[in-house]
């Protein structure tokens, strides 16, 4: 029998580089990632999703606005934050916003709730970063509470309690497709288990097999609470090139300079060419789609989101990679786990 995947694609918004050598303004990417979430959409790419951050690299503060607009101009594709940050933000908000874009779209919209890689928005929007974890778990709580689409009652440590509280617009249909973003802790990956929430897993590099005790974990999870397991998810960088050395030697320069600019934040190592060739799923669309089909089957999932925006990578090229692995790497992979 096949293993069903659904085949995504995320972007964070990074500044590209334009024809000029000179960077594009903030403005221009956000304009830029709408053209490419209509090619994707054109292709048959099953997800977009747009990761909310607050520093320089990055365009997208507010996926929800942008995905409305892509909203507008598609027709088929699924609209999915990648993450919102939900401990720096208001659990009622967050549900309105993407409440809002589900009506907009028809029923496309999905969230992928988590921490965040960065810290940024904690003191942009006035939260102590000492409060990481309380903040994270009371707004969970309550956006769990607001998934069941009716009146909120509800009690907790950083806000005020709710009793009986309508939250508009309701879900017109079902229930809002809400993911927990996972990068490598084992108390989030139970907490989506408590919530009976599907898991995205964040693989940034190195072997994805490394992910397997999470898997692992998640299931005895769902087994201990007497609930089937949900969806399992993976998001990681890759870039598809028409040959494997035209795609490493496209994306090499641009992927290296962003890496160590966050690398150097964070205490990591420079990133070496041998690093590179052997943690990303990058190459010809044989190769990538070999390269997903493999982790699929190794973790067992039914989605998969490539991050195919990297540092100053073009436009132009960021739209040729999308072209590619919605006409060639989806087919492909899907055979391959046929």
């Amino acid at each position: 029998m096949a293993q069903h995947l659904e085949l995504g694609l995320d972007t964070f918004g990074d500044i590209q580089g334009g024809t000029d050598s000179q960077t594009l303004t903030h403005a221009q990417v956000i304009r830029n990632v709408i053209d490419e979430s209509i090619l994707a959409d054109q292709v048959g790419v099953y997800c977009i999703g747009l990761g909310e951050h607050h520093r320089r690299d990055f365009a997208i503060s507010s996926p929800e606005v942008l995905l409305a607009a892509i909203a507008a101009r598609t027709s088929r594709i699924h609209l999915a934050s990648s993450v919102t940050v939900l401990s720096s933000d208001d659990p009622i908000r967050v549900f309105e916003r993407f409440s809002t874009l589900n009506a907009i779209s028809n029923g496309r919209a999905e969230v992928i709730l988590g921490r965040g890689s960065f810290t940024e928005s904690f003191p942009l929007f006035g939260f102590d970063l000492s409060d990481y974890e309380k903040l994270f778990d009371d707004k969970l709580d309550l956006f769990a509470a607001l998934l069941k689409n009716e009146p909120v009652t509800w009690r907790g440590q950083t806000r005020a309690p709710l009793s009986n509280q309508p939250v508009f617009p309701p879900i017109e249909s079902g229930t809002l497709k809400t993911w927990i973003g996972v990068g490598g802790s084992p108390e989030s990956v139970v907490r989506a288990a408590h919530y009976d929430l599907p898991l995205m897993l964040a693989i940034i590099g190195g072997d994805p097999n490394r992910f397997q005790p999470y898997v692992d974990l998640y299931h005895r999870a769902f087994a201990q609470f007497g609930r089937p397991v949900r969806e399992i998810g993976v998001h990681s960088h890759g870039y598809v090139g028409e040959t494997d050395e035209r795609a490493r030697e496209e994306l090499w320069p641009d992927y290296k300079t962003m890496r160590d600019r966050i690398g150097a934040e964070r205490g990591w190592s420079p990133m070496t060419r041998a690093a590179f060739d052997y943690e990303a799923d990058h190459g010809s669309p044989e190769t990538v789609a070999r390269r997903i089909a493999t982790t699929a089957k190794a973790l067992g999932i039914s989605r998969f989101h490539m991050k195919y925006s990297a540092g100053m990578l073009s436009h132009e090229k960021i739209m040729r990679c999308i072209e590619l692995y919605g006409r060639e790497v989806i087919p492909l992979a899907r055979d391959m786990l046929a």
